[in-house]
């Protein structure tokens, strides 16, 4: 019996537009190394382990008149070459030109009628390397049955683990009389599917009318002159376009931040955030006065019966953090940021950052499909959305080539013209921003200055004493 779909995950699509397309994507590079890796063996991998991720061989059905949502159908027409691309820079291609490139792709929906994914193959980096871009529907990866594909593609060495390819047919899919059917018994025999459609119609019917009014508002004030109420510099409506910027940063160095100040690395990684976005809103002649703090919703792994049990061996949650844009201080807005985390690690939910990366088999690009769904639930309560995902301190391969960076590109939320997501991974922290392109024209710029406010915390940091915040042990750095 084909498995329906979920409201939560209905609503993903029913909210996508030309401007919001909901999907997460990730740029990998590659050492191609002395075997070498072309666009046929990722052909071979990804057809030895797809049957580990059944869902990216499936479409989406809709039943006719909507008597229970759409349905997870086999694609009869499945064409693994249609689904991974081959693309190519102009040698020797430089990350710019990488950037401008996925820049284009990501701006760009998935097709409905096949399997909501695409992975792009791109030859011709500087230094031999090349690149995987992959985009996966938030629909298709909820972390629960499906995880992302990335996460069965990767090996621990540089020998391939050995998977049996399945002899795979499709299913017939079931036929309009047959989706009917199904739809009329799974409401009598199962509540929670009557429950659920009922919910994603009205929910369908809400997000219709709330987008009406913002198209009535638009042009009330467009006939009376007034220009849009901007909430805050990182807010207003999306275009169609996408700009994507790659930060590489060594671990090693918020490791000393942490070492010298207390706390963990992602507090130095979200007081980077802050002191980045502080000196780019001064470089914009944006006035601070009015914008003290940009509220950030920061997904965490916790373990929590209530909430819904992921296949990384917890859940994840929404917590919500003042970045302390206002304060000149990199010391204090790093001692700042520590605090709002102190109450949430008081609670024991808390997954240790090791504890995660050390998941048989985990790759970050699940985490951050996951983080995405969490922040698309409370997007009303924040300004900007920040994933930051422990991955394996160790090199991964990919048909015996390592992977030497991994990049997020997270997904853009209406009204939200800024994401950043932030990897860290064998002995490197990854940034990958995305922002609106016609709302953030200067984003490059944004980029800069993360990294100057890293080289900021680091230069702070490097006095031989330093006051703790408050219930934190004090440390003394050794000369």
């Amino acid at each position: 019996m084909s498995e329906r779909l979920r409201p939560r995950d209905l609503a993903f699509l029913s909210e996508e537009t030309p401007e919001s397309p909901m999907h997460n994507a990730t740029i990998e590079i590659f050492e191609p190394g002395e075997s070498g890796f072309d666009h046929e063996q990722l052909l071979s991998l990804i057809q030895d382990r797809i049957s580990f991720v059944p869902r990216y061989r499936q479409r989406l059905q809709t039943v006719p008149g909507r008597l229970a949502n759409p349905v997870w159908v086999d694609d009869d027409q499945f064409d693994l070459g249609y689904h991974v691309r081959r693309s190519a820079l102009p040698r020797p291609g430089s990350m710019d030109q990488l950037r401008e490139l996925v820049s284009r792709i990501v701006s760009r929906p998935l097709d409905r009628s096949r399997p909501l994914w695409e992975i792009y193959f791109v030859e011709g980096l500087e230094e031999g390397r090349v690149a995987l871009l992959s985009k996966t529907h938030q629909a298709l990866v909820d972390g629960v049955d499906t995880v992302d594909l990335g996460q069965v593609l990767l090996d621990a060495t540089p020998t391939p683990k050995s998977m049996e390819s399945d002899d795979w047919h499709a299913q017939r899919a079931p036929s309009p009389l047959g989706l009917v059917a199904g739809a009329v018994r799974d409401s009598l025999t199962e509540p929670e599917t009557l429950v659920d459609t009922l919910r994603s119609q009205t929910g369908s019917a809400l997000r219709n009318a709330g987008a009406a009014a913002e198209r009535t508002r638009r042009v009330v004030n467009a006939l009376s002159g007034r220009s849009p109420v901007k909430d805050s510099p990182i807010s207003g409506a999306l275009s169609q376009q996408r700009r994507v910027v790659t930060i590489d940063t060594p671990l090693a160095d918020y490791r000393k931040i942490r070492t010298v100040h207390g706390g963990t690395v992602n507090d130095v990684i979200l007081a980077t955030v802050a002191g980045g976005l502080r000196a780019w809103l001064m470089t914009r002649a944006e006035s601070l006065k009015g914008i003290r703090q940009i509220r950030a919703v920061v997904p965490v792994s916790v373990i929590d019966s209530e909430l819904e049990a992921t296949s990384l061996g917890s859940q994840i949650a929404a917590h919500f953090v003042d970045l302390p844009v206002g304060e000149p201080s990199p010391l204090v807005r790093l001692h700042q940021v520590s605090y709002s985390f102190q109450a949430h690690q008081a609670t024991g939910r808390g997954v240790a950052a090791n504890r995660l990366a050390g998941i048989a088999g985990f790759a970050p690009t699940t985490f951050h499909a996951i983080g995405s769904r969490v922040a698309a639930a409370e997007r009303r309560g924040y300004q900007l959305n920040v994933t930051n995902v422990p991955g394996p301190q160790s090199p991964l391969y990919a048909a015996g080539a390592r992977m030497v960076s991994s990049y997020p590109v997270p997904p853009l939320l209406p009204g939200h013209p800024l994401a950043i997501g932030v990897t860290s991974y064998d002995g490197r922290v990854f940034y990958g921003l995305t922002a609106d392109r016609v709302q953030l024209p200067d984003a490059d710029l944004l980029g800069v200055c993360l990294q100057e406010a890293l080289d900021e915390l680091l230069e702070a940091s490097s006095g031989s004493r330093v006051r703790a915040p408050r219930g934190r042990k004090r440390v003394t750095k050794k000369p």
